[in-house]
């Protein structure tokens, strides 16, 4: 149902091959409102190869008092956000990936911080793994470092703030969400809310938690040295994307 009101909250989630997932962080985006009427949600589908889109357009039937916008992009995590908010109607853009899951009132936590000091954010974070390096990982996050951050932490941003500094680079196919933190850094007080939302651990119960962490340090490592996007992704694609490593 079209809603002519301006949303406060304007939920960007981008998908590729999620059609395990995208019905669960839907709803769950919806009950953890605090004013679900007040926020839309726009998906950006990077071109799934699964049943991701219809799996949105089923659950958009069964919600239709819900403001939801479906997208298609090429794929890439940052083109495809950028193009959310370019479509979004709110003036505070929320960042969330699939297979990550708000806390309660996220929406209420997030319009209640921003002011004219504080103009971009995240919560802290939680692993669906009770690994205790999972765990440690996620208490990790409580902190207001740089070196702390990570998208799967969900970001919100002022969407003035947002379009300001840049957008999300899209020659970073990986390391866009450090690339873009790093600039709100530098032009806003970040904030770390208390809440956590709580995200995935399949990759590192699919691919091996040691080995994959490994390798999330070394492309952090050489992000943060100054590497090139393309070298980034390169080592991404040898050693997580192209040959993925066995199970634990």
């Amino acid at each position: 149902m079209t809603q002519s009101k301006k949303p406060n909250l304007s939920v960007i989630i981008p998908t590729l091959n999620e059609d395990k997932n995208i019905a669960q962080v839907l709803t769950a985006l919806i009950k953890s409102a605090a004013q679900a009427d007040q926020i839309e949600l726009i998906v950006v589908d990077g071109q799934s190869k699964d049943q991701t889109q219809s799996k949105i357009r089923q659950w958009q039937k069964n919600h239709p008092e819900q403001r939801l916008i479906l997208l298609e992009s090429l794929p890439g995590r940052g083109r495809q956000m950028n193009m959310g908010a370019q479509n979004a109607q709110a003036d505070i853009l929320y960042f969330i990936h699939a297979d990550t899951l708000p806390p309660v009132h996220y929406d209420e936590h997030i319009t209640r911080r921003m002011d004219a000091h504080h103009k971009a954010g995240c919560f802290r974070m939680s692993f669906d793994s009770n690994h205790w390096w999972m765990k440690l990982a996620g208490w990790g996050t409580r902190f207001n470092w740089k070196f702390c951050r990570g998208g799967d932490q969900s970001l919100f941003v002022d969407k003035s703030l947002f379009f300001a500094v840049g957008q999300y680079a899209p020659e970073y196919i990986i390391c866009e969400d450090l690339h873009l933190i790093d600039r709100l850094y530098a032009h806003t007080r970040f904030s770390v809310l208390p809440q956590k939302v709580r995200s995935s651990a399949r990759k590192y119960r699919q691919r091996g938690l040691w080995q994959l962490q490994w390798h999330f340090w070394v492309i952090q490592h050489k992000y943060r040295q100054g590497h090139s996007p393309e070298t980034l992704w390169a080592y991404y694609q040898t050693h997580i994307g192209a040959n993925p490593l066995k199970k634990e």
